[in-house]
């Protein structure tokens, strides 16, 4: 087994680990029960365990289960994060294979500058297309994230008789067909008429806040 796959078990495990977290912060997690939800068995699922106890993620009792530490709460956080953006991201794309699934492939391939690119891209969504919330991010993602979009803002932020140009377009398959039939795409310049009406080229529009949201200028 390569170092990467191996790498990869162990973020499932914390990412499991981190679900467990976010339906009781206190309980122990017994190896019987990470091992069911994994889909593997009760023996790997120990060994796994133990090795991230050994790295300092986890705090394992035998026979009692394992709780997070402060190490493996802030990685587990991380990927469940990058998973959940992933299923946003593939929600936004003609994407008509198995979203979960992919989703699990993707967040292994998520670095911190792809997750800062997503998060903008995005608009830092708050929850997944399930309606779960999706983690916040890390001080340094924040950071990055803060720096890396000044200058932008959404359609709805665009002040009366202001023009901009559009620079990102993070809404779901029928909203981009809504706004294509528009003519409204990246490159276009728009400028705001009044409240959820908009000009482009020779064409007044009308825009729900929900989309204009979703419109980075």
């Amino acid at each position: 087994m390569s170092a990467g796959h191996f790498q990869e078990f162990e973020d499932e495990y914390l990412e499991m680990m981190y679900q467990f977290y976010e339906k009781d912060s206190d309980a122990r997690v017994r190896t019987g029960d990470l091992a069911e939800a994994l889909r593997v068995t009760p023996a790997s699922t120990t060994e796994m365990v133990q090795r991230l106890a050994s790295k300092g993620y986890l705090e394992y009792i035998p026979y009692k289960g394992s709780t997070l530490t402060e190490k493996g709460l802030v990685y587990g956080k991380k990927m469940k994060r990058r998973h959940r953006l992933a299923e946003v991201l593939l929600q936004h794309l003609p994407f008509d294979g198995n979203q979960h699934e992919t989703a699990c492939r993707l967040e292994h391939a998520i670095d911190d500058d792809l997750e800062v690119a997503l998060t903008i891209y995005l608009n830092n969504p708050k929850i997944d297309p399930s309606g779960t919330t999706i983690p916040t991010m890390s001080e340094d993602i924040e950071s990055r994230v803060n720096t890396s979009s000044e200058g932008f803002k959404n359609l709805n932020q665009l002040s009366k008789g202001e023009s901009s140009t559009i620079k990102i377009i993070a809404a779901g398959k029928s909203d981009l067909h809504f706004l294509n039939n528009l003519n409204i795409t990246v490159g276009s310049e728009i400028k705001s008429i009044d409240d959820g009406s908009y000009q482009v080229a020779d064409m007044t529009v009308q825009i729900s806040k929900e989309i204009a949201d979703r419109i980075i200028i």
